[in-house]
């Protein structure tokens, strides 16, 4: 599953607290970011500002895919957006539980991550693929040599408990290098390119 030699870049794009926490804890269908965890996205929604609508809007332009991880799409994006893909982009969902109700807009690929990033490549073409919504999924590229690239939003916030990033992510030190600060209130933007 390494990463190819293309125009394509897998990205990872995901927000996380200071203390390194994607969601606070009890995640659910009804809280799918978890006690707390919707603080980390108020950068995207409440607090928004010019600096980071221009970040998101870089992000959904550059991708030509997406993928996600089931327990991503079964407690946020199957019922949070009332049966509509929020991705203008094809979207492959990594689960090992196929829903009954199809989304359309979404693929839902059993066979696992290496089979999602193939299905992702050659529906992106030349543009990125945007990996989201789940630190399970991340941490699998990311120790599978599949990232390119990792942009993290840091919340200005500390948890204190939840679902960790990189928990238990790597057997070897992955080398990176940065390439882009952003800073917004509330939030600091970074961009790392991966080294090899």
């Amino acid at each position: 599953m390494k990463s190819e030699n293309t125009k394509t870049r897998v990205v990872l794009d995901i927000t996380m607290s200071l203390d390194g926490y994607i969601a606070g804890p009890n995640i659910s269908t009804a809280n799918p970011l978890g006690e707390g965890g919707q603080r980390l996205h108020r950068w995207i929604f409440e607090d928004k500002t010019d600096a980071a609508a221009a970040l998101l809007e870089e992000t959904v332009n550059t991708s030509g895919a997406v993928i996600t991880g089931g327990r991503t799409y079964h407690t946020a994006i199957e019922d949070a957006w009332g049966g509509v893909s929020p991705f203008a982009v094809p979207t492959f969902v990594v689960t090992h539980n196929v829903p009954a109700r199809r989304v359309e807009g979404f693929t839902y690929v059993t066979a696992g991550p290496d089979a999602a990033l193939t299905l992702a490549r050659n529906a992106a073409g030349d543009q990125n693929i945007w990996v989201m919504g789940g630190g399970d999924m991340g941490r699998q590229y990311l120790r599978a040599g599949a990232l390119d690239e990792l942009h993290i939003h840091i919340a200005h916030v500390v948890l204190g408990g939840g679902t960790r990033l990189f928990d238990d992510v790597l057997t070897t030190t992955i080398e990176l290098e940065k390439i882009a600060t952003v800073e917004t209130p509330g939030v600091s933007h970074f961009k790392f390119c991966v080294r090899r």
